[in-house]
């Protein structure tokens, strides 16, 4: 591990501090008198108000739903038992390479004593043995060499038939000549290039593309190569990860707001927007939950579905920021991802990993064990003996009820799984969402970014596009930070310290 690190020092892999609004020079604190309105109570958000709110803003958090968090969020339910339980949209890996979402979290817990590492990270699939990613050196190139040695999907002779030429963008990620050269392309056309054996293209590329939520046929390779760099090739952390050891509310969201509101932010949720106006004499006036809320500068950090909503509804705006509109328009969702979370009677194999990724299943993506992952689930199974199973499918069908997509995902997991068959359920939550940013062919250049060409109006999310090396939760606090410092910067004030993986990729020209 050391000597693994050690290269990764010599290669330029370790973490660095960027600071690409100008430098750090600035007054500690903004001037009395500056206000801040924040739409959108998710990491992007949260970042966002905690960084200004540290800096003396005055900022108000606006959540229209109950509970804070987005994709993140958690919430309270109640099982016919009478047990609380909490759920959530699904698993999250916390991977160590969210230097700036990490950063955000010590705010509340300096050690992350919350977060525990999750053991392993199989690969399942129905027609070959598992595939397990555990256990790699962390450093590049190290860890894709001992990849390449140790996987059965994967072996020397089958090099010989890749091609070489187009393998090379996967190694040489450029923030610019990448997209140029790749957006257009589907990550599909890029992994049908690379004349992979199927079993390693289903086992080693297919699942990680699967991850970010959109469908390789549909994303662009530019994205693939991104996000092949920032997991694998651009960091000194490897695929480790960890996850809470609680429910993310109340090991995460109840914290930051209370930090918040010690700092001087505000938080309101429950609280949806319905108008936004300029302001008369400038700034921003918002309409929430009935009630007007003023402030010099505003940050939407909303999912795509309610960017696009929230422009729809404030003609104003979209008049006076027509690259902002004509953006938005094109920002669409990607396709429905799905969770299913069962109580079962009864537990699962001892050996089952804590999480599991799966791959060439109709519908399931993954597996999460929750009673050996969260406190409430594993209150729950030891007194009852059960087990606490979420089944996730990250982009699913069209038009399919929840219940019917969580049926089929048991049923895929029984083929891999069978003792799941003699686990009679006991409950069931299922969901389908529409939230996660597309990245379709061909749209970065027309992304949305932080900055907008309306005065004082900035954007955050994890679909926000930005040349940090950045995906997921890390995005959404990458691009919710930067939208502070633009707030900053105006005010005369130093900015938020950002730390990225390497920006290029290891055999990328300068």
């Amino acid at each position: 591990m050391e000597l693994s690190r050690g290269l990764g020092r010599l290669l330029g892999v370790h973490p660095v501090r960027v600071d690409p609004e100008g430098g750090a020079a600035g007054t500690p604190r903004v001037p009395n008198g500056v206000d801040a309105l924040v739409v959108g109570g998710g990491i992007a958000g949260i970042s966002a108000a905690v960084v200004l709110a540290e800096r003396g803003v005055r900022v108000t958090v606006l959540e229209a739903r109950p509970t804070l968090g987005g994709r993140l969020a958690a919430w309270p339910d109640r099982l016919a038992d009478g047990t609380a339980q909490g759920v959530d949209h699904g698993f999250h890996a916390f991977f160590r390479q969210y230097y700036n979402w990490r950063a955000i979290l010590r705010r509340i817990d300096p050690a992350l004593g919350f977060l525990r590492p999750v053991p392993g990270y199989p690969v399942l699939s129905a027609d070959w043995p598992t595939e397990e990613f555990a256990r790699l050196p962390s450093a590049p190139p190290l860890n894709l060499l001992a990849l390449i040695a140790r996987s059965p999907s994967l072996r020397l002779r089958d090099l010989r038939t890749m091609d070489g030429n187009a393998a090379l963008p996967l190694l040489a990620y450029h923030p610019e000549r990448s997209y140029a050269e790749l957006d257009r392309t589907t990550a599909a056309h890029l992994l049908d290039s690379l004349r992979l054996p199927d079993r390693a293209r289903a086992m080693l590329f297919e699942v990680f593309a699967h991850s970010f939520f959109n469908h390789e046929h549909d994303m662009s390779a530019a994205e693939l190569v991104a996000n092949f760099h920032f997991y694998l090739l651009g960091n000194a952390e490897g695929l480790a990860f960890d996850a809470p050891d609680r429910d993310y509310d109340s090991a995460i969201w109840r914290p930051l707001a209370a930090y918040l509101r010690v700092v001087g932010g505000k938080v309101h949720t429950g609280t949806p927007v319905t108008g936004i106006n300029r302001r008369d004499g400038g700034g921003w006036q918002v309409t929430a939950g009935g009630a007007l809320h003023r402030a010099e500068f505003l940050v939407l950090a909303v999912d795509p579905p309610a960017l696009r909503d929230l422009l729809a509804a404030a003609p104003e705006l979209a008049a006076e920021a027509p690259s902002l509109a004509a953006r938005v328009a094109e920002f669409a969702p990607g396709p429905p991802y799905a969770v299913a979370r069962y109580w079962l009677a009864g537990d699962v194999a001892p050996d089952r990993a804590v999480f599991s990724g799966v791959s060439r299943q109709p519908t399931l993506d993954s597996v999460t064990l929750y009673h050996r992952l969260e406190a409430g689930a594993r209150d729950w199974a030891d007194r009852t003996g059960g087990a606490v199973v979420e089944l996730h499918a990250y982009a699913c069908a069209e038009d399919l009820p929840a219940e019917e997509l969580a049926m089929r995902m048991r049923a895929e997991l029984i083929g891999l799984w069978p003792e799941v068959a003699r686990l009679p359920v006991v409950e069931l939550r299922a969901r389908v969402e529409r939230q996660a940013p597309s990245f379709r062919p061909g749209g970065h250049a027309d992304r949305p970014t932080v900055l907008t060409d309306a005065d004082g109006l900035f954007l955050a999310g994890d679909g926000i596009r930005t040349d940090l090396p950045s995906a997921l939760m890390e995005r959404a606090a990458v691009t919710g930070i930067l939208a502070a410092n633009r707030i900053l910067r105006r005010c005369g004030t130093a900015p938020e310290p950002l730390w990225s993986v390497r920006r290029r990729g290891l055999l990328a020209k300068p």
